[in-house]
């Protein structure tokens, strides 16, 4: 492959209802689509840093500095692109920034697949034609309000419920859930590394309610308190934020800190470095699931072709399009098959193009970037 341009667009798309976690609420996305071109065909990809450095240290204009002078740049110097994993080297150059890696390494596995007229899921190794779709759900405003969100959901079929919790919205509310809907709901609680150990006596509470796991109680950057605090309870920690590499799911992994891995692809750097994760985990007995980012039906795209490779055994947060945006910038968007099922796309790269009179609606911002003509 040629890479003939580079277009980076700025999107902002209103949330149909507000979101919260445990650091924060959020009303839109404001997000970078990655566009690559090579001799008319064009493969997409996103990032998934939020505005801010909440979730980590990426933000969505740190994603736009390291694409501009650094990432895109050395890519367009590039004579040819056999695979993308011959990014490999260029990304190695520059030390973290993961979500700017896996927003271009997207684009282009997109475009590698077009090219090749081949899905994505089935360029990765995927298996599966369908996967299971759990749902996220924020922190809310009263438990009673949280009980009709996942009374809801239940009945619109999702296979897992994640609750968002925090210091004083944690253990009452699952209780809730649990009195409400019985003790055969699947069902976690994501806390998006709001506690500590000295937290563990209270965490404990939550052992009794048969929760599938507890996704990321402490700190962001945390392995090793993470396996003190594994060793206290009996419900499975989950680590999300602290898995940045394959390396880092093998150490976790050893010192007994996580017994699920959440997999995301932008959190990892990018589709290469999610399935080698799947595999070491696959190979260690370790299921794991697919997190979600809020992401447009470009990102939840890439994330339905991973979750379809075999050790992606829980149900992800891949939720339809339409239950957070009135319209999506896909031109299908993201929908059930069939209750909390989701179709794996069989047609070339991600299987979903883009409506354009969407996408330029949300637009705020676009920069392109063409491969520069040696003249003798």
């Amino acid at each position: 492959m040629l890479i003939e341009q580079i277009k980076l667009d700025r999107l902002q798309m209103p949330l149909k209802h507000p979101f919260e976690t445990s650091f924060g609420r959020l009303m839109k996305r404001d997000f970078i689509v990655v566009s690559v071109q090579s001799e008319g065909f064009i493969g997409f990809g996103e990032s998934t840093a939020f505005p801010l450095p909440f979730y980590n240290e990426e933000s969505t204009e740190t994603v736009l500095y390291i694409l501009k002078e650094l990432l895109i740049p050395q890519v367009l110097k590039m004579e040819k692109l056999k695979h993308p994993g011959d990014l490999d080297p260029i990304f190695q150059s520059v030390k973290g920034h993961r979500m700017a890696k896996a927003a271009l390494e997207g684009a282009v596995w997109d475009l590698y697949c077009k090219k090749s007229g081949i899905s994505l899921a089935k360029a990765l190794g995927g298996t599966k034609g369908e996967i299971d779709v759990g749902v996220s759900i924020g922190i809310e405003p009263t438990i009673e309000e949280l009980l009709d969100r996942v009374g809801s959901c239940i009945d619109h079929g999702y296979k897992k419920i994640k609750v968002k919790i925090k210091p004083g919205f944690d253990v009452k509310p699952m209780e809730a859930i649990r009195d409400r809907f019985g003790m055969d709901v699947p069902l976690m609680a994501d806390a998006n590394s709001a506690y500590t150990l000295q937290d563990i006596d209270h965490l404990k509470q939550l052992d009794p309610l048969n929760l599938m796991m507890i996704e990321q109680p402490l700190a962001y950057d945390d392995i090793i308190d993470h396996a003190t605090l594994q060793g206290e309870l009996s419900t499975p920690i989950c680590l999300d934020e602290s898995i940045h590499s394959v390396e880092d799911a093998r150490k976790a992994v050893e010192i007994g800190a996580t017994k699920i891995i959440n997999i995301k692809v932008g959190r990892v750097g990018g589709l290469t470095e999610a399935k080698k994760i799947h595999d070491y985990c696959q190979s260690m007995g370790i299921p794991v699931w697919c997190g979600g980012m809020l992401e447009s039906g470009i990102g939840r795209a890439h994330n339905i072709a991973i979750s379809s490779l075999g050790n992606f055994t829980i149900p992800g947060d891949t939720s339809p399009s339409d239950r957070y945006w009135k319209q999506d910038i896909t031109d299908a968007e993201v929908q059930f098959y069939k209750p909390g099922v989701l179709k794996v796309p069989e047609g070339p790269g991600i299987g979903y193009g883009i409506n354009e009179q969407a996408f330029n609606h949300y637009v705020v911002h676009t920069e392109s970037f063409q491969k520069m003509k040696v003249i003798n």
